[in-house]
């Protein structure tokens, strides 16, 4: 899930990015229907200013929650419960080689662009895929973390998910699984006789648990994370959302700071959000067909 914000500092603008549904894939497997792009509301978004093949959990009828009754991870649960963990590691060790592959769509591409030419002073998203990294862009926040980072829980200590990777095989040389479908952070759907033989590496420096350095449901967003984003958005002319239901209040509650700022806000979203009344703009399209058409300068 992503949410985007436009402003400007000095010269420049900000956008934050937070949806899952700006990931379309080849065949727009996790993107839900919408209308034709209306030619006029593309101008009225000019004037203010889930396509890569990873699913949300919120979309109608495409989204996690429409298309199956699992629950993403909680974050307690992770902490106190060696097999909880055992099970996640073994599912995102199988979902990992597909997921650490997919690529940049055209709305990724888009925003990198217009940082490039200094039109976006700052992008926020919510995502923890590392594809706004991945198609070039600096000047971003990763509210909720990224699955390409694991950390220690007990020492803090950090390492790249490619290395992981490696350790899970050197542990698991005749380990197999078949994965029955991709979750937004990577995961896949096992059964618990699959992950029962499935061996999980502990902290090289001092034997703790690991853990993606990424945001679980249940934790919260470090609150200096929290509070540049905010000062971002002070700092803001506009603000655009792109691609959330806002449904999240990590990403709802930047909306309010820049009503309380009485900031311009725009929202790309196929569906309904939670601030639809507070926009004075809303555009139901895939962020990757309309972004695109924004000239910035």
């Amino acid at each position: 899930m992503n949410f985007g914000l436009t402003f400007r500092a000095a010269k420049g603008r900000w956008m934050v990015k937070s949806s899952r549904q700006c990931s379309r894939g080849s065949i727009g497997l996790f993107v839900p229907p919408s209308p034709p792009l209306d030619p006029e509301k593309v101008k009225e978004l000019q004037r203010i200013s889930t396509e890569s093949g990873i699913p949300d959990y919120r979309s109608e009828k495409v989204g996690l929650y429409a298309r199956t009754d699992r629950k993403p991870i909680q974050h307690g649960d992770f902490l106190r419960s060696a097999p909880v963990r055992q099970r996640y590691w073994a599912r995102n060790f199988v979902g990992w080689p597909r997921f650490s592959s997919l690529q940049p769509n055209p709305a990724h591409w888009a925003l990198s662009n217009w940082e490039r030419l200094g039109k976006l002073y700052w992008l926020v998203t919510q995502n923890v895929d590392a594809l706004h990294t991945k198609a070039g862009s600096q000047r971003l926040t990763e509210l909720h973390g990224c699955m390409h980072r694991v950390l220690c829980v007990d020492c803090g200590d950090q390492i790249p998910r490619r290395a992981l990777q490696e350790r899970f095989e050197a542990l698991n040389p005749t380990w197999s699984a078949e994965a029955h479908g991709l979750a937004p952070d990577g995961d896949v759907f096992l059964t618990e006789e699959q992950v029962q033989s499935f061996q999980v590496p502990s902290c090289a420096r001092c034997g703790g648990p690991l853990k993606p350095d990424v945001v679980f449901f249940g934790d919260t967003v470090n609150a200096d994370k929290v509070d540049f984003v905010r000062r971002r958005v002070k700092e803001a002319d506009s603000l655009l959302v792109v691609g959330s239901s806002l449904q999240v209040y990590s990403g709802y509650r930047f909306i309010l700071t820049a009503r309380e700022k009485q900031l311009p806000i725009a929202i790309l979203n196929i569906g309904p959000t939670r601030s639809d009344e507070l926009a004075c703009l809303k555009l139901d399209s895939p962020c990757g067909e309309l972004l695109p058409l924004i000239d910035p300068r």
